[in-house]
């Protein structure tokens, strides 16, 4: 059994003397995991960096085995990735939330979304505003997506301003409001009628939106913690915009 295809570098972690386990976000074959032999020398460990795009041949005996990557650089960023806190925080933050999708499922559009974001992280508000569509398409392929095209009391596509907590649908001004201190704020920045970069507010309701949800779908019901990564990300990027605007 023997592929070849491009990913993103998640992470890697020691095996033995001279090798490494690494993990890479693929386009076409998912998260997936293989053994580098000789992935300590002072030639890979750069390469082996989170963040960094390779290109990879894997190949094993059997398809269910662990398997041997053959690891060749593409674009080696970890370095300049590292030199910013929303940058190397968004990284870790990401490989995170990919950690809950099965190995070696394929989603090409979250592989990608990853790529423009990593391009984008030198920008703290189009950074968030990326981090938070992507979080908002992994609930969506876990299974658990927010309907946010229209109100759900009155069908109405325009003055969309709240989520319902209950059924992760949008909810108008006008059928929300009685309701307000129920429900969940709907940033400016992902109305379908409204075309604004996200704010310090917008960003901070946007992180809100997806990590109740992805508390009360993912996190809880699997016994597991957000990963640390996340806060640090959000705490970097808003620190980053306050520091863009003074």
């Amino acid at each position: 059994m023997e592929w070849q295809d491009e990913g993103i570098v998640l992470g890697s972690r020691r095996h033995g003397e001279t090798s490494v386990i690494a993990e890479v976000m693929t386009v076409d074959h998912g998260r997936h995991l293989g053994m580098v032999r000789g992935g300590r020398s002072r030639t890979m460990r750069p390469v082996l960096q989170p963040g960094n795009r390779v290109s990879l041949h894997w190949r094993a005996r059997l398809s269910e085995h662990l398997g041997e990557f053959r690891v060749e650089p593409i674009e080696q960023r970890a370095a300049l990735l590292m030199l910013s806190a929303p940058a190397l925080h968004g990284v870790q933050a990401m490989a995170s939330l990919l950690r809950l999708l099965p190995e070696r499922d394929p989603h090409r559009h979250l592989c990608a979304a990853m790529e423009v974001i990593i391009a984008h992280l030198d920008d703290a508000s189009a950074a968030g505003e990326l981090f938070v569509r992507f979080e908002l398409a992994l609930l969506n392929e876990l299974g658990f997506g927010l309907d946010l095209a229209q109100c759900a009391a009155s069908g109405v596509r325009t003055d969309l301003a709240y989520v319902s907590p209950k059924s992760g649908r949008a909810v108008s001004n006008a059928a929300g409001k009685p309701y307000a201190d129920r429900m969940l704020a709907l940033p400016v920045f992902l109305r379908p009628d409204m075309n604004e970069a996200a704010d310090r507010a917008d960003l901070e309701a946007g992180f809100r939106l997806t990590g109740f949800f992805l508390n009360r779908h993912v996190y809880e019901p699997r016994g597991l913690k957000p990963d640390t990564a996340r806060e640090s990300f959000i705490q970097a990027t808003l620190k980053a915009l306050d520091a863009a605007s003074a």
